[in-house]
């Protein structure tokens, strides 16, 4: 069976590395512990060797998991809450990023029924096109959300980078500031946050270039695979192999390079073409236990230089070993790394196993916990 391991150790180096960059410059921070998909023993474990006070998710079900785990921990929705599920929000979320006053206005609804005040960022939209109020109507929104019982605002914040990747700048983070400041001056109201921060806007802090009114970060990329995401590049301070993936190989022959026969589209509806300068060469192809049900290839690569994925399936992955020089064999262990989406893929998946690292040598010991 496919596995994934997770290195607390490494995770916790990494987590101290941050942590220690955030005080410095004054700025609190939540995790987003979405790449765990509500995994409850890898959520347990996190919550020991990490000093988390504050956690981000998507889905409303992982953030009831963490609430049984470690009530204390503040708990964040961090996007637009579905209507249907206010009363689910205002129990499990202690924070929602809002950006429908329908939706507040529900949510202040069951925060009375429950004798709760819940808090709420409100989101900006800054040029990335995903959730966000339009900056010429955010004075009349924040207006009429501080009218409504039992809601705080807690904070002003955007979203950049993850649907159409428009980076952070100075130029627009000074604007979010900007905002904010308007917003406390015309309502005479003070917003503890600017949540303008995200694994992406971490280097500018490196650089001197975040301005000092953003003092909230959202961070997963960063944390759990060690990325510079600005400039995609693995950051020089921080562990890139937190989470490692290894599938068992289930087929392993010398096999023609080109198929054989009369060829239509794929289960992928792709539809293959022929190197024709191919025909008559062979290689060592192994199959292994993970397929597009688990984790899509785009995702995804061998550790080994030696070896690339040429065909998927809903179940299976086939790789190219050449003449196989490391002599591998049926029931040999192929190890892979894998960007966030993969993480957040392989996660999901019932059919993958979920273990812990419990040694950095190359002999590591493996264990199901």
């Amino acid at each position: 069976m496919a596995y994934i391991t997770l290195n607390t150790h490494k995770l916790k180096a990494n987590f101290q590395y941050l942590d220690n960059l955030f005080k410095s410059h004054r700025i609190e921070w939540s995790v987003v512990v979405k790449v765990f998909c509500g995994n409850r023993k890898f959520l347990e474990a996190i919550f020991r060797e990490l000093n988390l006070k504050q956690v981000c998710d998507s889905r409303i079900t992982n953030l009831k998991i963490i609430k049984s785990i470690a009530l204390e921990i503040e708990t964040v929705f961090i996007k637009p809450p579905p209507k249907r599920m206010v009363s689910r929000i205002i129990e499990f979320a202690d924070i929602s990023f809002n950006t429908e006053l329908e939706t507040i206005k529900l949510l202040s609804k069951a925060a009375v029924l429950r004798n709760k005040t819940h808090k709420v960022v409100i989101m900006i939209e800054m040029g990335e096109l995903r959730e966000g109020v339009m900056r010429e109507q955010f004075i009349d929104f924040y207006e009429a959300v501080f009218d409504l019982p039992n809601i705080a605002i807690v904070g002003i914040g955007t979203n950049l980078t993850c649907m159409s990747g428009v980076l952070p700048n100075q130029d627009k983070l000074i604007q979010l500031c900007l905002y904010k400041q308007l917003i406390e001056a015309r309502f005479n109201k003070v917003i503890p946050y600017i949540s303008g921060g995200a694994s992406v806007t971490i280097p500018l802090i490196e650089q001197g270039l975040l301005p000092l009114g953003v003092n909230h970060f959202r961070v997963g990329e960063t944390l759990f695979l060690g990325t510079d995401v600005y400039n995609n590049n693995p950051h020089p301070e921080l562990h890139q192999d937190i989470f490692k993936l290894y599938a068992e190989i289930i087929e392993l022959s010398e096999k023609p390079l080109v198929p054989n026969g009369e060829l239509g589209k794929n289960l992928q509806m792709q539809e293959l073409s022929i190197d024709e300068t191919l025909l008559g060469t062979s290689s060592f192809r192994a199959i292994v236990d993970i397929g597009l049900l688990d984790i899509d290839e785009t995702t995804i690569q061998p550790v080994s230089k030696d070896m690339t994925i040429v065909g998927v399936s809903s179940d299976m992955f086939v790789l190219d070993l050449g003449t196989n020089p490391r002599g591998l064999e049926v029931g040999n262990l192929i190890e892979f790394s894998m960007n966030y989406m993969g993480i957040l893929r392989i996660m999901n998946s019932d059919y993958v196993d979920k273990r812990f690292e419990l040694s950095d040598s190359k002999n590591s010991v493996l264990a199901s916990k």
